[in-house]
């Protein structure tokens, strides 16, 4: 078996289904359980870091909330700075903004303006890759702070939700890689 087959096997084995969450009909994909065990949390961290250096990273941002989670250590763990992207007013100081569209109404969220520069190639971290839109409206930010796009990984992508073909104008070329896809 491969080490891209264990790390699957390891990560699915710690991702459990919530029938009916948020809304019923819905098959929430809960990564709590994951996040609970050392190694499978571990496993996960550095093979997101492992993409961040094939991506020639000198950041990695992650998108509110659970981006944060995975985005922070995977930072550490490959030596670059980490970068919140808030919804929009959570943060003190002189912000850049993006809104986007939602299934109903829209939404908004910020990046610290002095956090990216034109030195910058950032990798973008978040858990789920759904339909697309929250990454999207951060790539455009992290585009307006004047950085350049390395790539977005997820831990997993819901492929039925057409996130991956929304995406491929806003990542112009740069790498979309989701360690697990559903």
């Amino acid at each position: 078996m491969s080490d891209h087959a264990d790390l699957s096997g390891l990560l699915l084995s710690r991702i459990r289904d919530v029938a009916d969450y948020p809304e019923p009909g819905v098959m929430f994909k809960d990564i709590t359980p994951l996040l609970a065990d050392p190694k499978a949390f571990d496993a996960l961290t550095g093979a997101l870091a492992d993409v961040a250096h094939r991506a020639g990273a000198t950041k990695v941002v992650g998108l509110e909330a659970r981006g944060f989670i995975l985005g922070a250590p995977v930072a550490v763990r490959a030596g670059l700075g980490f970068i919140p992207v808030r919804k929009a007013g959570k943060l003190p100081g002189a912000t850049l903004s993006q809104s986007y569209d939602l299934e109903y109404g829209s939404a908004e969220i910020e990046v610290h303006a002095e956090d990216l520069g034109a030195e910058d190639r950032v990798l973008v971290v978040d858990d789920v890759l759904a339909t697309g839109g929250t990454a999207e409206a951060s790539l455009r930010l992290i585009r307006r702070a004047g950085a350049e796009v390395a790539g977005l990984a997820v831990l997993m992508e819901l492929g039925f939700l057409g996130g991956r073909a929304r995406l491929e104008p806003a990542l112009a070329g740069a790498p979309l890689e989701a360690l697990l896809r559903v």
